[in-house]
């Protein structure tokens, strides 16, 4: 069986997970073939994102004479399903933010991954986020390519489910996958009941070889780190203000900001404002190895999201053993249990923070520890990625072969 991972940008650093299933798909002894329509913008850090580039073949960097060269031999090999896909793509353009143009930019890469499927032998097409990815994959199938899936991960899709044209790609899909039963209880929402059956929960999924022996609870004043992009929805603005409430009584606390993004010099100039130079650090993007690292040096994990799916990060602090403090939003409850495996917050409530970090801080090591490790049980429990991915491997067997499997 030959799958076409069919994706905007990749790999990223923060998009981990998709070459995690992707390799966990092929220890299945599945091929994969990976199609993205461009590179990552952010730089490759991580040894195995560099690999990844290596496999991926991109359609943007064809150039724009083979995409309408593919454009127009689709045309005429088959002007029927080449007009359906051409009034699909006026259609979600129409309703999309993005425009009918960038639609017919979709329509043209459809065509290239169209035709690269058929010669490569790909028997279905698999996306990730229901945005223009997906929108490629639905166009691909209409022009008379393999079918398709993929999955949502939210808050993007759950955000603009009627500019993305949700509804219609779910309605159209072999099968479509959520990351947590909050996830599917969105696609739910807006797809029609009579592929309900049709909506799976498959998690991302982590490698527990790589967090064999976690690292011990260290000693000394609480060090919390904070993972992902810098932007609006992470919530790391308000981290930083709970910050600078928390220090006014616990002045060692140190919090660790891992990651980079377009807000980044906002952070550093609330940071001087605040006078927390020496309580918080921002280290850029860092190999797996380096989060890693942080992690064991760390007493928990604080994840201060105002909108997310299931955070990757969530998952791999509590496959480290460690506790994890975050808003209670989206599929973050489904692992993060209240005295058991971390503790929950409203989003956006700075001063609710900083009495969570503030009381966070006078837990003991013994009861730290503690938590970490139930942490660590339940998310090799949920999500170890050999295991999803099986899943995953079993619904596309299933669709290649025109089945439908219930829950």
């Amino acid at each position: 069986m030959k799958i076409a991972y069919v994706l905007n940008s990749y790999p990223q650093p923060s998009h981990s997970f998709i070459r995690r299933e992707i390799q966990a798909l092929e220890r299945q002894g599945i091929t994969i073939v990976r199609l993205a329509m461009r590179p990552g913008s952010a730089p490759l850090v991580d040894p195995g994102d560099q690999a990844e580039a290596a496999k991926t073949h991109y359609v943007l960097q064809a150039g724009m004479f083979p995409l309408l060269l593919s454009l127009l031999r689709q045309a005429l090999a088959g002007p029927g399903a080449f007009l359906r896909a051409l009034r699909l793509a006026i259609g979600l353009g129409r309703v999309s933010q993005a425009g009918v143009a960038r639609h017919l930019i979709y329509l043209a890469e459809a065509c290239y991954v169209a035709a690269h499927c058929q010669g490569a032998g790909v028997d279905h097409m698999h996306a990730h986020f229901g945005t223009n990815a997906t929108a490629v994959a639905l166009l691909a199938q209409t022009l008379g390519g393999p079918g398709y899936s993929f999955t949502t991960h939210g808050p993007e899709e759950f955000d603009a489910p009627v500019a993305l044209s949700l509804g219609e790609k779910l309605n159209r899909a072999r099968f479509a996958v959520a990351i947590s039963s909050f996830g599917k209880s969105q696609l739910s929402r807006w797809a029609e009941f009579g592929v309900w059956n049709q909506l799976k929960v498959v998690h991302c999924g982590i490698e527990p070889a790589k967090f064999e022996n976690p690292a011990p609870m260290p000693d000394g004043p609480l060090r919390l780190t904070a993972i992902g992009r810098f932007v609006e929805q992470k919530g790391q603005m308000v981290l930083v203000r709970a910050m600078a409430e928390v220090v006014q009584s616990h002045p060692q606390v140190h919090l660790v900001l891992i990651g980079d993004g377009e807000m980044r010099a906002d952070l550093e100039a609330a940071i001087a404002a605040a006078g927390l130079q020496d309580n918080v650090t921002l280290t850029g993007w860092l190999s797996e190895a380096g989060v890693r690292a942080e992690l064991a040096g760390a007493h928990a994990l604080v994840m201060p999201s105002f909108a997310e799916g299931l955070p990757m990060v969530v998952m791999e602090a509590m496959a480290a053993a460690r506790p994890v403090l975050a808003t209670y939003i989206a599929g973050t409850p489904e692992l993060v249990l209240p005295a058991e495996t971390g503790w929950l917050v409203p989003a956006g409530d700075a001063g609710i923070l900083a009495e969570a970090i503030g009381e966070l801080a006078q837990v003991s090591p013994e009861r730290l520890t503690q938590m970490g490790a139930a942490a660590r049980q339940r998310v090799l429990q949920r999500h170890d990625s050999d295991i999803e991915a099986r899943k995953l491997a079993d619904l596309f067997r299933a669709a290649c072969k025109g089945e439908n499997q219930t829950d």
